[in-house]
């Protein structure tokens, strides 16, 4: 099983950018996938879920409305559109298997894609 995150980077309040996730080593397209975030001396954080087929989303309340997750079942790959960035969205940005809190492969982490929110 294999994460590798994509596409961080330093930005302006109130800018956007997207994250890829590109998944190898199981049947991606059977599973729930999520984003996660670890600021510096904080615990990873669920950001948002998408189930199997992209039908269902869910986001915690501090990106309602200015992130997007999306997923390629194609390609493996999920994506999150982040737009509107604040400065408390810098964090070090994952992706695993799993909706909604449910990690299905704990010990496969990868090396995350760090967001820099900064004027």
């Amino acid at each position: 099983v294999q994460f590798v995150e994509s596409g961080g980077g330093l930005v302006q309040p109130g800018g956007s950018l997207r994250l890829s996730c590109a998944a190898s080593g199981f049947t991606f397209s059977t599973y729930g996938l999520s984003w996660y975030r670890q600021a510096p001396g904080e615990e990873r954080d669920l950001v948002a879920s998408i189930n199997f087929d992209g039908a269902r989303t869910t986001y915690i309340d501090s990106v309602k409305g200015r992130f997007t997750i999306s997923r390629n079942n194609v390609k493996n790959t999920v994506y999150l559109q982040m737009n509107s960035l604040k400065p408390e969205d810098t964090a070090v940005y994952y992706c695993n298997a799993g909706y909604s809190g449910s990690v299905l492969f704990p010990t496969y982490w990868g090396q995350g894609t760090q967001v820099t929110v900064s004027s």
